[in-house]
């Protein structure tokens, strides 16, 4: 005896059969109409990220033409948290004073090709972290116990320097120092250690909202502590912060400060 066709098919005796096949049962249908409407929703939601990181992309292609152009050494990328900008030592053109936080000429003249693309991104409410990163070569000296804080003073120089000269909104301004925890290559020759005494913009995607930049304003003078800046064991306090570290063949005295002492290696 000759199975019956189960609900909803066509029984291969039927003359269709041999004209059209077997037809997808009435279930298939309904879930094939819901994959087709996931599909479109997730591109749908891939359309409008894109569209909300618009400025960052733009950013992005403007400053790797950039460091194209002038020859910097460094790189630019974008991940799920934002934009990233590594400033990276090249040949004799260093970055800061060997064991100070200092700028040198050269890196000013970098920081003022690339802050206007980053300050438009910064009055777009987009929260600007400068981070600081340095060799494994320890570090101690009157002003610095560690690479430590020999970072987070570089990175903090470069805040101040962009709200000070630059006009960049102090309130979306922070400033992070790393020392020599994440380093890019190891540290096995001169080369390697250029690339990891470097500098990282890092722009967050989101913004804070309308106008939530101009409303964090900083306290106190040109001394007050940069938004955000990580505090750090053993820091300098603001006092000493705040006075400039010595010109060469300048003692500490002449500068203004007071020479740290006692502690390891001493």
């Amino acid at each position: 005896m000759p199975l019956r066709a189960p609900k909803g098919f066509i029984d291969e005796t039927d003359p269709k059969v041999c004209q059209i096949g077997h037809p997808a049962p009435p279930w298939l249908v309904n879930y094939a109409d819901l994959m087709t409407e996931l599909v479109c929703f997730f591109v749908i939601l891939y359309a409008l990220s894109a569209a909300l990181n618009k400025n960052v992309q733009n950013a992005r292609a403007e400053i790797e033409k950039m460091m194209e152009k002038e020859n910097m050494a460094g790189e630019v990328k974008i991940d799920k948290e934002g934009l990233k900008v590594s400033l990276e030592e090249q040949g004799q053109m260093s970055q800061f004073r060997s064991g100070f936080s200092e700028l040198t000429p050269s890196m000013k003249e970098t920081l003022d090709k690339l802050a206007p693309i980053l300050r438009k991104l910064a009055d777009q409410n987009h929260e600007v972290f400068v981070e600081g990163h340095t060799d494994d070569i320890p570090i101690h000296n009157d002003y610095f116990w560690s690479n430590w804080e020999l970072s987070a003073a570089r990175a903090t120089t470069v805040v101040e320097y962009m709200i000070r000269d630059r006009g960049f909104p102090a309130g979306c301004m922070g400033a992070v120092g790393y020392g020599d925890q994440r380093p890019l290559a190891p540290n096995d020759s001169e080369a390697n250690r250029q690339r990891n005494r470097r500098v990282v913009f890092f722009v967050k995607s989101t913004t804070m909202g309308k106008d939530k930049c101009s409303e964090r304003k900083t306290r106190g003078g040109s001394g007050a502590a940069v938004p955000g800046a990580a505090a750090l064991p053993g820091a300098p306090p603001a006092a000493v912060a705040e006075k400039r570290p010595p010109a060469e063949g300048e003692t500490a005295a002449g500068a203004g400060m007071e020479p740290r002492t006692g502690g390891v290696g001493e």
